[in-house]
């Protein structure tokens, strides 16, 4: 893994059949030489935003419910935001991405503990997560030698998607090749 993987995404091999992460499209916020850290983009959960981050709330992207990011640190939340035609959220920080990323530019960690944007701020995407993915050093580089994970580009709409639970199909969909013909694997090939 000599790319930097900030900002890209993580698919799930058909294989990987660990609940947490069966099927799962993880997002890359951050990957330094301490290890790796991402939230599930398509685990949403039935609670709305607004009863978890009142303020906040209202700026949710559809589905407008909490998501759950992953099986690390389920008392915490994370926060992705993307400026708007008003700018940045408050409290935002860019996502330090590399060129391969770049269609990413614009998204960003929102701290939840400042101010509240002024309501009717128009943002371009915003999502908070309970929980998150994490990785020690090397631990990632290892399962992807394994098997376990595709590495493909992100775009500002895997991440804001209001479709979360066909994300996995369509971020292999479109990827060509042998990983396309994944997107249609079945949920149990013991029943195909």
């Amino acid at each position: 893994m000599d790319q930097p993987m900030t900002g890209r995404l993580l698919v799930a091999a058909p294989l990987l059949q660990e609940d947490s992460f069966r099927r799962s499209v993880v997002f890359v916020v951050d990957d330094t030489a301490d290890g790796t850290l991402g939230v599930i983009l398509n685990r949403p959960l039935g609670l709305p935003v607004t009863d978890v981050v009142v303020d906040w709330g209202a700026l949710a992207s559809e589905p407008a419910v909490m998501f759950s990011g992953g099986p690390v640190g389920v008392g915490s939340g994370i926060a992705l935001g993307a400026a708007g035609p008003d700018g940045p959220p408050p409290g935002w920080s860019p996502l330090e991405v590399s060129a391969p990323a770049s269609a990413l530019t614009g998204i960003g960690v929102v701290d939840l503990e400042g101010p509240a944007p002024i309501p009717g701020t128009a943002l371009g995407g915003f999502r908070v997560f309970a929980g998150y993915a994490g990785w020690s050093v090397g631990q990632l580089a290892e399962e992807i030698a394994d098997g376990a994970w595709y590495v493909v580009d992100a775009v500002a709409a895997d991440v804001f998607t209001t479709d979360p639970r066909g994300l996995w199909s369509r971020v292999l969909r479109r990827q060509g090749g042998g990983l396309s013909l994944l997107s249609t694997y079945p949920d149990d090939p013991t029943m195909n």
